[in-house]
């Protein structure tokens, strides 16, 4: 078959085109070398600006898209009534040590988006001078957000309901890093609100079709659709007022779960041993305490299912614009929620694991399905994945750190093994949606370690608590005043440590206790 011969100079050419094509590609530089933890390669060289990269191309469309919807207040004890949120468990990934920097909207939606502690970000409150937009954006945080790192390396953003507390829609103000922007003020009946629509207030008013997750829902599902369409990469944060008090549900919902009460655990309506000063006082809950306690719970329960479907619409959007298989789904709340517990009526703010451990599922490429990581995990991490995620530079000014190696399963023996959570209070600022009572819980500042095993608390006015989880996972026998000496040293010592570390390198090294720490 001499036909099908090819000469000897084809050949070779063919072999030099494949091999220069090789060679090409082993050097491209990523946006940050890592290594198998997913750490910055050299710290040394990452002391100021990210790297001078090449950026990636504009159009790539092998890049994965991001689609982060996150909730309000929602606590745990909700993720069994939301069967979206099951499904996305079954398919992805479940972080069972995730927590947040503050039981706070405000300073952890500060902290998602820069990757910062409040410490770092100045946001410890909803209010200036310590917290809210105003100190957000006074501080130049929105200069340096996942946002602008995505948006300059060719990704499409687009930011939709909440933003942070202090915003106003009639402001007509956009921040850097977002293209589609539909934001809203104070929207937690889910009516008669105002939505900045790229710089154009748009008034919605109480027709059922106003209702607002619904209509994120239907933006979202543009917003892919338009992306999809156009073979661009692009990162989307759905943020939902849901289930933050009022508690409103969609029309649909308001009649669902009839009866349903509040979960009844160990901690309910029981103080811990030894409680700090500003628990110990509270008495037993009433009868009507109680019974407002279960009227809460089961409209937070009807509040989170339009949630769940939209998180079911998106997906489903993303499967028919032949997305899905390259698109990132995460999901998660700002913070927890306590009803009950430690005798104390509907709120947040505290170190307790009903306030700072909240969910966080993801599903996408190369994540092994139905599928739990324990490692110590906490929002910090969210901007520092996202941007390791479309490969754009990780700056080394970042807090957190890449959780890119724990979803696609690799082993993590050198991961951190504490986290940080910072409060400043008591915070009742009139006005204030999340403004609390004494008996919904108004903690003094304090500052918090939390481990796999674990709960350390150091209040400003010198009280402790210590709760060892392995065994009062509850946290009702504070054991602080058992510590000796040297064990007290020790944690306030790894607590100053990592409140004083401002850079990626000094962050990720003050969370490694030593061996002698960790028991």
């Amino acid at each position: 078959m001499r036909t099908l011969a090819r000469p000897h100079w084809l050949m070779i050419g063919i072999i030099v085109t494949v091999m220069a094509g090789l060679i090409v590609a082993a050097i491209r530089v990523p946006a940050i070398a890592h290594d198998a933890d997913h750490r910055p390669a050299n710290p040394a060289a990452l002391q100021g600006a990210p790297l001078a990269l090449p950026a990636p191309s504009q159009s790539t469309p092998t890049r994965p898209n991001i689609v982060f919807v996150l909730t309000d207040d929602l606590s745990w004890n909700l993720v069994k009534y939301m069967p979206q949120v099951k499904k996305l468990q079954q398919d992805g990934v479940t972080f069972s040590n995730y927590t947040v920097t503050d039981s706070l909207c405000c300073p952890s939606r500060s902290s998602i988006f820069t990757g910062k502690f409040p410490h770092d970000t100045g946001v410890f409150t909803n209010n200036a001078p310590d917290g809210g937009f105003e100190v957000f954006h006074g501080r130049g945080n929105e200069k340096h957000t996942y946002a602008t790192a995505m948006q300059a390396g060719g990704y499409t953003t687009g930011l939709m309901g909440k933003y942070l507390n202090g915003y106003l829609p009639k402001d007509r103000y956009v921040p850097p890093g977002w293209n589609e922007w539909d934001v809203s003020g104070k929207a937690y009946s889910e009516y008669n609100y105002t939505l900045n629509e790229n710089g154009k207030p748009v008034y919605y008013g109480s027709k059922p079709t106003d209702y607002l997750n619904d209509v994120m829902s239907a933006k979202g599902v543009d917003f892919i659709n338009r992306n999809a369409a156009a073979k661009k990469p692009f990162v989307l944060e759905v943020a939902s007022y849901a289930p933050h008090s009022p508690y409103a549900p969609a029309v649909a919902d308001v009649n669902k779960f009839p009866g349903l009460k509040a979960p009844h655990g160990k901690a309910f309506d029981r103080l811990p041993a030894n409680p700090p000063a500003w628990l110990a006082g509270h008495g037993p809950l009433s009868a009507a305490e109680k019974a407002d306690l279960d009227i809460a719970f089961r409209k937070r329960v009807q509040a989170v299912q339009s949630v769940d479907r939209m998180i079911g619409h998106l997906r489903a959007t993303l499967e028919s614009a032949g997305v899905a298989d390259n698109t990132y789904f995460v999901f998660s709340s700002d913070n927890g929620y306590h009803l009950g517990e430690y005798r104390l009526g509907a709120g947040k703010q505290t170190a307790f694991d009903t306030d700072v451990h909240v969910p966080l599922v993801v599903a996408g490429p190369d994540i092994k399905a139905g599928t739990t990581r324990s490692e110590v995990t906490q929002n910090i991490d969210l901007a520092p994945t996202f941007e390791d995620l479309a490969d754009v530079p990780i700056p080394p000014t970042v807090d957190g750190h890449s959780l890119v190696p724990l979803l696609h399963g690799e082993k993590t023996p050198s991961w951190r093994n504490v986290a940080l959570i910072e409060h400043h209070g008591p915070d009742a600022v009139k006005g204030d949606p999340d403004a609390q009572t004494p008996f919904q819980g108004i903690p003094p500042t304090y500052d918090a370690l939390r481990t796999n095993m674990w709960t350390y608390v150091e209040y400003r006015d010198g009280a402790l608590e210590y709760y060892d989880r392995s065994t009062d996972p509850n946290e009702l026998i504070n054991l602080a005043s058992t510590l000796s000496a040297t064990r007290k040293a020790e944690l306030h010592k790894a607590l100053v440590k990592l409140r004083h570390c401002h850079s990626y390198q000094a962050c990720w090294a003050a969370g490694h206790l030593s061996d002698s720490a960790q028991l």
